[in-house]
């Protein structure tokens, strides 16, 4: 049996999400039987066109089968991807839905599809506990991915559709790291209209950021200050077991949404259609849940 041999391209090396991606990757592949080489952009769209780009013209032998990627910037790398097809290398691109994928399949034979979570629903379930969070109403700080993000986007857009309408949204952005929302939240600390802002709750995109969110309140000196903010219910998005699951457990966070990494997904279909298989759709979306459901975090704060 031929030995595949995948490229998998990730945004960043730190991040509960990315990491998780990648150490499901590298088990999946020895379940399977094939290769993966894990590359990180550096959170940089340009890095990771160049990377991905010295794989694609390099020596026949030592290309690889596939590329399975996650955009780092605001365009999945369209040239990128006719490159990688034009070369008979397959392309998987995750957590995006390009609009160029139509007509690559199309042009070519290499497998050319998409596996993403399904952001607006992500979205969806974060305003839901939001509102069973605050059922009165209240304000909501929003820590919320890069603004070229499209699942930053539509998770925003999600959120908005089920919260509540007495809940207002104050909104920081960060880009998926805990240091990166420490940050966001300490410039946001040092505004004088923070000082008379009420936040009844801190919602992030990814719980990497909510963790980051309460290490920015953790650093404030005055103790009755520090307390009032560490009080707050906090949730996030990820939840995965070692971590985000965890937090919930510990009381660190109050909610999460589970979303599963999609490395194993996209290996496991693009294995069995280079061998042969069916061809894969175009788009595939896996489901995200509530952690804990809602009617928990419901009955708790009725």
């Amino acid at each position: 049996m031929k030995k595949w041999h995948f490229l998998v391209s990730l945004i960043i090396d730190d991040g509960d999400y990315q990491t998780e991606q990648a150490n499901a990757a590298q088990e999946t592949a020895r379940r399977l039987g094939v290769e993966v080489q894990i590359l990180y952009a550096e959170n940089d769209s340009i890095t990771q066109s160049q990377q991905l780009l010295t794989a694609i013209q390099s020596r026949p032998e030592s290309r690889p089968h596939g590329i399975i990627f996650e955009p780092a910037g605001g365009t999945a790398l369209p040239q990128v991807a006719q490159a990688a097809v034009s070369a008979g290398i397959a392309w998987v691109v995750l957590n995006r839905g390009p609009s160029y994928l139509p007509e690559l399949r199309k042009a070519s034979s290499a497998p050319a599809f998409a596996i993403s979570a399904d952001h607006l629903e992500i979205g969806r379930l974060q305003g839901r506990q939001i509102s069973a969070l605050l059922p009165k109403g209240g304000c909501v700080l929003h820590i919320q991915g890069p603004s070229h993000s499209p699942a930053a986007l539509e998770r925003t857009e999600g959120m908005r559709q089920t919260k509540l309408e007495t809940i207002q949204v104050q909104a920081l952005r960060a880009k998926w790291t805990a240091e990166s929302s420490t940050r966001a939240v300490q410039s946001w600390l040092s505004l004088t209209t923070s000082r008379n802002a009420r936040i009844d709750l801190v919602a992030a995109q990814d719980d990497s950021m909510a963790m980051g969110a309460r290490g920015a309140f953790e650093q404030i000196e005055d103790a009755v200050e520090r307390d009032k903010w560490l009080r707050l219910p906090y949730i996030g998005c990820d939840g995965l077991p070692k971590t985000g699951q965890e937090y919930v457990r510990k009381g660190l966070l109050a909610a999460t949404v589970y979303i599963q990494p999609n490395t194993p997904l996209a290996l496991e279909m693009l294995t069995k259609a280079l061998a042969g298989g069916a061809r894969p759709p175009e788009k595939t979306l896996t489901t995200p849940k509530s952690i804990p459901s809602l009617e928990e975090l419901a009955s708790k704060h009725s």
